[in-house]
């Protein structure tokens, strides 16, 4: 039987711009465009999830503004629920501020706006045992933490992507089924003390290990490489919905890995991103 997805996470406005190569300390460079994209760790990671054909529902927050509004409508155009996601007044829907250079390597300031007042909503009591919750930490730590016990209560998987990096419960740890992390938030955590029940690491390039099972990567040409941004995000959709699916673990990787490789391909965190 096929669970749902509930993402917990951040929506943002990504501004893009493009450069030759990235500015030094000090350093002034000048950036081709600028482009008005759909991104947020949560965001991008819903919006994979349901183009895997996982059934949605996005919880988090914007701002009462134009972007916040086009977010909604481009959310439900994908068939993502949205009752979980809050207009909050007085706050800016979240941005993120993202320079591409000519590598495809991209630098980025995310401004939390509407994000940082993100609250737990009641409809996660709806969890079931084979739903699958995915979290990340660009919204409030408290919020995570309760959305990921809440799910263990509930007897459904939580998914924590501990990006960006910051230091979790240890109980919270204990209960990720898998904790996701790179290979520097992996040292991060490893010197936290926190011990996760089950740890999966992303290498980029070089593939994941999950628990012992090692995959490579999916083998992207220089050459066909756009952006960066969002693979992880795409990864981390997509294996929620594997398992949602309840495919096995190695199922579940290699279609994750697979994903974190298409999305290096097209600009912007999300296909077709721009926000109009």
């Amino acid at each position: 039987m096929s669970g749902r997805v509930f993402v917990v996470g951040s929506l943002n406005v990504d501004l893009v711009t493009q450069v030759e190569r990235h500015p030094k300390p000090g350093e002034t460079v000048l950036g081709d465009g600028l482009r008005r994209l759909a991104g947020g760790k949560g965001a991008n990671q819903a919006v994979a999830a349901a183009a895997a054909g996982a059934e949605v529902a996005m919880f988090g927050a914007v701002g009462d503004d134009d972007g916040g509004r086009a977010y909604l409508k481009r959310l439900r155009d994908k068939g993502i629920e949205v009752v979980g996601v809050h207009t909050v007044a007085g706050q800016p829907t979240g941005h993120a501020l993202i320079v591409v250079d000519d590598e495809a390597e991209n630098s980025i300031v995310v401004i939390p706006g509407a994000n940082a007042h993100a609250e737990l909503d009641p409809r996660l009591e709806e969890l079931g045992a084979h739903d699958v919750l995915l979290v990340q930490l660009e919204v409030p730590l408290e919020v995570v933490t309760r959305a990921a016990r809440t799910a263990y209560d509930r007897g459904a998987r939580a998914i924590v992507n501990m990006a960006p990096y910051a230091a979790l419960p240890p109980d919270v740890v204990a209960l990720a089924d898998p904790v996701v992390v790179n290979e520097h938030e992996a040292m991060l955590l490893a010197d936290s003390g926190a011990v996760p029940r089950s740890l999966l690491v992303t290498f980029g390039s070089k593939g994941a290990t999950w628990d012992g099972l090692t995959l490579p990567a999916v083998v992207v040409p220089a050459d066909e490489v756009v952006d960066t941004t969002g693979a992880g995000d795409a990864f981390c959709g997509v294996l929620a919905a594997a398992l949602a699916r309840d495919d096995d673990r190695e199922v579940a990787l290699r279609k994750a890995l697979a994903a974190g490789a298409a999305a290096v391909r097209h600009s912007g965190a999300q296909p077709d991103p721009e926000l109009t």
